[in-house]
């Protein structure tokens, strides 16, 4: 009895040491593919980019803002299916009427770059605009020309006394030409999906020079995954997925500091743990 239950037990440590096996076997044969697939992709997002600057340049300067704004918008839904080449898919939920044609500040949590073009693309009837750290405005073809050109603004994160007067005058221009504005109050991207508390600034600045505005909380999930091996190779099968929360119309609320709680924990909601 004791050599019979000594052997079932060896044979059930074998078997599980098997198991084991197997899964650290395919996690491997996982990123190797990852290594191969972000090769293809690194090319295919490389040649968008470069395809995209011209017809941005020739879009902004010979058409105007109309043509431009159509450019862009291709550019983000040709991003997003490059990234299909890692297996990632998109979904936007949004149960919501949102009328075009007013301002909007658009709140969201931030996971990662691959955030922005849904945003762009699925809220393209609003004219969605970013406040983006200024070293994104030199180097990259057709992101930085968009970010200088497409009426975003480029802020110095280091210098309040040229960023909060920046954020001030794209909060006007957002509120005259009824435009979105994308703001992600984290400051930064979260590596592992967990929400980092929000910084109250910049939506204070945007709440004051866009009286008119509907604030849109939006939350995403699983962007992040794209970089959780780091930044090469590019994560595999992520499923991101932007849930539009109801519409606040700004004007309703007068204490301001409830607001953002009532926008930082319904955008937290929805978070994926």
């Amino acid at each position: 009895m004791l050599i019979t239950n000594i052997a079932r037990e060896y044979h059930l440590f074998k078997n599980k040491n098997h198991v084991i096996q197997r899964g650290f076997l395919i996690l491997g044969m996982i990123k190797i593919l990852a290594y191969i697939l972000s090769v293809i992709y690194a090319l295919c997002f490389l040649l968008t980019l470069v395809v995209f600057h011209p017809i941005q340049w020739f879009c902004f300067n010979v058409l105007g803002y109309k043509a431009h704004k159509i450019s862009v918008d291709w550019l983000q839904f040709f991003i997003m299916r490059c990234t299909n080449i890692l297996g990632t898919r998109y979904k936007f939920i949004n149960p919501y009427q949102i009328e075009p044609n007013q301002p909007l500040i658009i709140v969201a949590n931030h996971q990662s770059m691959y955030d922005i073009p849904p945003i762009i693309w699925y809220m393209r009837k609003h004219h969605p605009k970013f406040i983006s750290k200024k070293e994104l405005g030199k180097g990259i073809p057709s992101v930085s020309y968009n970010l200088r050109h497409g009426g975003s603004v480029l802020i110095d994160r280091k210098n309040p006394r040229q960023s909060l007067p920046a954020i001030m005058k794209f909060g006007e221009y957002i509120e005259e030409n009824n435009r979105a504005a994308v703001i992600f109050p984290e400051g930064t991207r979260s590596k592992d999906g967990k929400m980092k508390p929000f910084q109250t600034k910049g939506l204070d600045v945007l709440f004051k020079k866009i009286p008119s505005a509907t604030i849109v909380p939006i939350t995403i999930n699983n962007s992040w995954k794209l970089f959780k091996y780091g930044k090469f190779p590019m994560g595999l099968g992520a499923f991101v997925t932007l849930t539009v929360h109801k519409p606040i119309k700004l004007a309703t609320f007068v204490d301001r500091e409830k607001l953002i709680k009532d926008i930082e924990t319904a955008i937290a909601s929805s978070i994926n743990p």
